[in-house]
């Protein structure tokens, strides 16, 4: 297995972007110092100000006032910067010369510790020489609903793969100096009515479902966490007593700053007491100049509303997170960001060779649904001509960034839109991507036209082999796009995609489908005999048209999987969008394939489903428990993947715990996943470590975790359907 040479174009644009990248050193970036110091530092500080200077660290100075998204109010004498706050979870919106990556939802299909934590790494390295004080992600919300519009920019439906995604995403991020900001807390999870409508969750789901990531998150040392703009069980999340106090800072411990997603907060002083720490961008409503922070929190300490303590306590949160990043250091860079006119930014590239890692990520986190007959990886040498139909497979005639934060579905999908975005450096079409790797000899038509059915079929049926590209997109509610409101109106592929499908089907018994999607679709074509491939690259970035014929091509042996359900009819989702103002989360645990599970319910492809070009067998799975008192580790699971194809590749063993009857758990819980690369015939064991978190429910009675007493089972194996064996332990 190997990375094949990239185009001469993407070579000639990444040697360009290393020559002059201002990116520091990896090996200059200091390590971030422990909390305990943090604080020890910022009360130091925080000692020394005034009223007025511990409130303008918590308050923003208005929308479109400042050089980014977000700033903060600096102090003088003590000295204190104010902080710049920029989008998004996949890299620099509204930043030039920035790295256009692989979206969340693809680093969660990676099932890739490393090269998740390496994504993380390089959207912090490229914060820091942007001179950016708090990335504004990872977006760690759990999907709910399939067609939930900015469910793309997270990591999925499982809380186990989110909080490993966001364990991993925190640490790369904070790495590199820069502070990683997980959103939106808690229950934003569609677009429908968010500002106003309320998640009305129970506690038990609360805290084993939508709190999971962010527990990783603050175990990761997270240095601020944003609240959402939904109200959560009647109180809006950004004045929340229970779950900013009681929860996030009681319960987890959290020790970073509280900040509000833009607009969302309501407030003074009971947003402050609840636990609000900074306001941004700080206007009551966007653009008006004024604040519930600022001289209104100043008054609120004076007429005994806010204690002073509190607004101590504020600052020292704020300040603690900058310090813990080493971001005192006089060395951090100079903020270049000029968000709301970019014209006006100063020329510091930070790209370096992120562009190689975009590529090898796109490709290792593009899923193979269906392969038949071994009609992949293609052969370039074997073929005489080839059609690629679609305009998904082409560019957006009117400009890689013509629509501003994304907000179209014209070309490619690389991204869906909103505030989660940043503006391509460059964008490799998969027809450039497959063009360049087929070669001269390989006669190749294409049309981008998705309506003229019969012009696609008459290209498909000259080919040896017929590429055929849809795509469905979501984004944020402030953007509608052909009619959707930020949510998806319904599952199906955009812009004709299922006609334009059957027709190329129908017309070439060779035909391979390729959808980008920000989530499920529904495939009435699926059983088509002449679809002998269906590829699920998602949503990949600047090179995925490189990244996707890495894989149509075998120069990567795929080894991507589903971070979610497809079903095959969309009334078997758990979760639909709601359209009240009351969204009662009335599934409780059952959200995604545990809903399946406990219905018994037949999905279309299941969850953690992906195929490779090679076969593996799972043997000798031994489980043992470690009984003495003090110890981590409860139990652990043992089991042999052996490569027993004829090439090389990767697989991902995961391991779903089946908890004992009296816990009223699903009858899977994924609680390990692995990646492992195996040469062909070779074999490696894979060990799985399941301690109190893996192994607890919440009790409500009880508002705690418990262990349950009983029976487990352990269940491994290729996907959340493909279990190859199963053992049981006792606790």
């Amino acid at each position: 297995m190997h990375l094949p040479s990239l185009s001469t174009t993407a070579l000639v644009l990444l040697a360009a972007f290393s020559s002059v990248s201002q990116a520091r050193p990896r090996s200059q970036y200091t390590d971030p110092i422990s909390w305990e110091a943090a604080y020890s530092k910022a009360e130091a500080l925080v000692k020394k100000m005034s009223l007025e200077q511990k409130v303008g660290l918590a308050t923003g100075m208005g929308w479109e006032k400042t050089n980014c998204v977000g700033n903060t109010f600096a102090s003088t004498d003590p000295d204190f910067p104010s902080l710049c706050l920029e989008d998004s979870p996949l890299g620099i919106r509204f930043g030039n010369n920035v790295t256009a990556g692989v979206s969340g939802i693809n680093a969660a299909a990676s099932f890739d510790k490393e090269q998740i934590r390496k994504r993380g790494e390089y959207i912090g390295e490229e914060a820091y020489g942007k001179g950016v004080h708090a990335i504004l992600g990872p977006c760690v919300d759990v999907m709910r609903a399939p067609n939930a519009g900015r469910a793309w920019e997270a990591f999925g439906e499982d809380p186990y793969l989110a909080g490993i995604a966001t364990m991993e995403t925190v640490i790369g991020i904070q790495s590199r100096n820069v502070i990683a900001t997980a959103k939106h807390y808690i229950g934003n999870n569609q677009e429908a009515n968010r500002t106003a409508s309320s998640s009305n969750i129970g506690k038990r789901a609360l805290h084993e479902i939508w709190l999971w990531p962010y527990a990783r998150a603050v175990e990761a040392g997270v240095g601020s966490i944003m609240c959402a703009y939904n109200q959560y069980n009647g109180t809006y999340a950004c004045e929340n007593e229970y779950t900013l106090n009681t929860v996030l800072k009681g319960e987890l411990g959290f020790k970073g700053f509280v900040q509000s997603d833009w607009g969302a907060t309501h407030s003074t002083a009971a947003a402050v007491n609840a636990g609000l720490d900074m306001t941004m961008p700080g206007d009551i409503v966007m653009g008006d100049g004024l604040s519930y922070f600022g001289s209104n929190l100043t008054k609120a300490v004076e007429n005994g509303e806010v204690s002073e303590d509190r607004v101590t306590d504020m600052a020292v949160r704020i300040a603690a997170a900058w310090y813990k990043m080493g971001q005192d250091s006089e060395n951090f860079p100079e903020t270049t960001i000029r968000a709301f006119n970019q014209a006006e930014s100063p020329y510091v590239p930070v790209q370096d060779d992120h562009g190689i890692l975009v590529r090898q990520m796109g490709a290792a986190s593009t899923v193979l649904l269906t392969n038949k007959d071994k009609t992949l990886p293609l052969d370039a040498k074997k073929l005489k001509s080839v059609a690629i139909i679609g305009s998904d497979a082409g560019p957006n005639p009117d400009g890689m960034n013509s629509c501003p934060d994304r907000g179209c579905d014209k070309g490619t999908l690389a991204m869906g839109w909103g505030s989660g975005t940043a503006d391509f450096p460059y964008l490799i079409t998969p027809k450039e991507g497959i063009e360049k790797r087929l070669g001269k000899d390989v006669d190749i038509k294409y049309t981008y036209d998705d309506f003229d059915t019969d012009a696609a079929a008459e290209l498909a049926k000259v080919a040896d082999i017929a590429l055929v590209f849809s795509n469905a997109d979501a984004g944020e509610e402030y953007i509608t796009v052909d009619g959707n409101v930020g949510d998806r109106n319904n599952l199906t592929l955009w812009k004709n995609g299922d006609n334009l499908i059957k027709a190329v089907a129908d017309a070439n018994e060779n035909t391979v489908v390729v959808i980008h999607s920000v989530g499920p679709v529904l495939m009435p074509w699926v059983d088509h005999p002449n679809i002998k491939a269906i590829v699920w690259p998602g949503l990949p970035g600047q090179e995925t048209g490189n990244s996707l014929a890495d894989i149509l091509f075998g120069d990567v042996n795929p080894s991507g999987r589903l971070p979610y359900t497809i079903a095959k009819e969309e009334s078997d989702y758990p979760a639909k969008i709601s359209h009240t103002f009351d969204v009662d989360y009335t599934e409780g645990l059952q959200v995604g394939y545990r809903h399946f599970d406990i219905n018994n319910i037949e999905p279309l492809f299941p969850f953690g489903h992906g195929l490779s070009y090679t076969n593996f067998t799972y043997s000798k799975l031994k489980v043992k428990t470690n009984k003495g008192k003090g110890k981590d580790v409860l139990a652990s699971a043992t089991i042999t993947i052996k490569n027993t194809g004829d090439v090389d590749g990767a697989e991902i063993p995961q391991a779903y715990i089946e908890f004992p009857e009296s816990a009223g758990e699903a009858p899977k819980n994924l609680r390990g996943f692995e990646k492992v690369y195996l040469k062909a015939g070779k074999s490696t064991k894979v060990t799985f470590d399941f301690t109190a978190t893996e192994l607890s429910y919440w009790d409500e009675a009880e508002e705690k975790w418990v262990v349950p007493s009983g029976t487990f089972k352990v269940h491994v194996g290729a996907s959340s359907r493909d279990i190859r064996q199963s053992a049981s332990f006792t606790l």
